[in-house]
């Protein structure tokens, strides 16, 4: 069995964000981000591999077999745009990302280009309901 390249590390988030986040926009919005996923999430950031910071965590395993770890919620202040890991990728919770503001997708990924173009209300309604959901279907770590 492979092991996932994203654990937790003891590497400096405030470190990380500084020597990462390439413009003072993005920094700053990656400080509010780092403020709002604790306070909803109720855990301390901790970087998760080289570039994702991630708030509290659940253990997965797939049908397949494959199982690891993943932070509840997250970010990553990358060169393109602010990835956001707060959404399921469900059917079901897609009516979170109704008015949440200009944003793109990906798989369960959403990508801004600044927190300005978010309802940051709205954020917290996802992020809470995301990290009920995960809670509820892999336990609380």
């Amino acid at each position: 069995m492979t092991k996932n390249k994203t654990a937790p590390t003891e590497a400096s988030v405030v470190d990380f964000i500084n020597a990462f986040a390439d413009s003072e926009q993005k920094k700053k919005d990656s400080f509010e981000l780092l403020e709002l996923m604790q306070r909803v999430s109720g855990h301390e950031p901790k970087l998760w591999g080289p570039s994702i910071i991630g708030f509290g965590s659940y253990h997965y395993r797939y049908d397949s077999g494959h199982e690891g770890d993943a932070p509840l919620v997250g970010f990553s202040p990358r060169k393109a745009a602010i990835s956001l890991y707060a959404f399921t990728g469900l059917e079901e919770h897609r009516h979170l990302l109704d008015a949440l503001g200009k944003f793109k997708m990906g798989k369960a990924c959403i990508y801004i280009k600044k927190l300005a173009d978010i309802d940051t209300r709205k954020l917290t309604k996802l992020l809470t309901e995301t990290i009920s959901y995960l809670k509820s279907k892999y336990g609380d770590n």
